[in-house]
């Protein structure tokens, strides 16, 4: 004879009260994500308005009849579509470049000995007291000399000395444990091969950020694409839309449609890839500096 079973019936818990500091705290976060959210809510809703209704003062925050005539008429007048693969093309080979270099300095720095190692360090370092408007005019001319201007390659190589990326990479191969490198030594494996099949599968995270982090610069970089660049067809997004503002007058509607234009990939980037970026942060050491 069989006894029915009876199905465990799960109590619920009573939510426990929130605490005075919860409260304040979810308040605290929801303030600041208002204060994050707010220009991005505006530039969409003033991109739906006529320009005439943009042009209000004092401006309102919802149009009084949405339309996308600022967006037909940006995808009608400018280049949009060679704009932004301009911008993927640049942004792409620029943090290809940039991880290659910044892994082979950060490891080279911190896993041999070399004469003048402390001495060439500081020279890398020192790249993080300069400003890049400072070597504007240098770097142009240089590129000039070597007939680049107007040219892919004179908007990618002048951006690929990631003084700050050999830091962080070289902060994190120094807190990876020696042990591991002498056993694969000892094993018969060289510098390279240990390079390759131990060091960089542990730099995952690490490198995660350090590509993040070159996009999202390269991808926003205006001033150096502006200076070496007159040929309409090979402008990034923000030269582009910069030329689009210039040329028909300040048009609210169309100038915030392009900036979510231009922004949409970054938004996208941090969205799929935030944990990246904080586990990359955390794993380099300089969360705390």
């Amino acid at each position: 004879m069989t006894t029915a079973v009876r199905p465990r019936v799960r109590k619920e818990r009573p939510r426990k009260p929130w605490t005075p500091t919860q409260i304040v705290l979810t308040l605290l976060g929801v303030a600041v994500s208002a204060v994050f959210v707010a220009p991005i809510a505006a530039a969409l809703f003033t991109s739906l308005k006529s320009e005439a209704e943009a042009a209000e003062i004092p401006p309102h925050w919802l149009p009084r009849t949405f339309t996308t005539q600022a967006w037909r008429a940006l995808w009608s007048t400018g280049n949009i579509g060679d704009w932004f693969i301009n911008s993927l093309v640049v942004s792409v080979l620029v943090t290809a470049i940039v991880l290659t270099v910044a892994a082979l300095a950060g490891y080279g720095f911190a896993r041999t000995e070399f004469r003048g190692k402390k001495a060439l360090m500081g020279v890398v370092m020192s790249g993080l007291m300069v400003s890049p408007a400072v070597l504007g005019v240098p770097l142009f001319t240089t590129v000039q000399q070597m007939g680049m201007v107007d040219t892919y390659w004179g908007m990618i190589l002048p951006q690929c000395a990631p003084a700050a990326m050999v830091y962080i990479l070289y902060k994190f191969f120094q807190g990876i444990p020696h042990e591991l490198e002498e056993a694969a030594f000892i094993d018969g494996a060289g510098r390279w091969r240990v390079f390759f099949t131990i060091v960089l599968p542990l730099s995952r995270p690490s490198l995660a950020a350090v590509g993040i982090f070159t996009f999202i610069a390269s991808w926003n970089n205006f001033l150096w694409p502006y200076m070496v660049t007159n040929n309409p067809d090979l402008m990034t997004m923000p030269n582009g839309i910069a030329t689009v503002m210039n040329s028909y007058g300040i048009q609210w509607a169309q100038l915030m449609a392009g900036g979510l234009m231009a922004g949409l990939p970054l938004i996208v980037v941090f969205v799929f890839f935030q944990r990246q970026i904080v586990a990359g942060v955390a794993h380099t050491g300089l969360a705390g500096q």
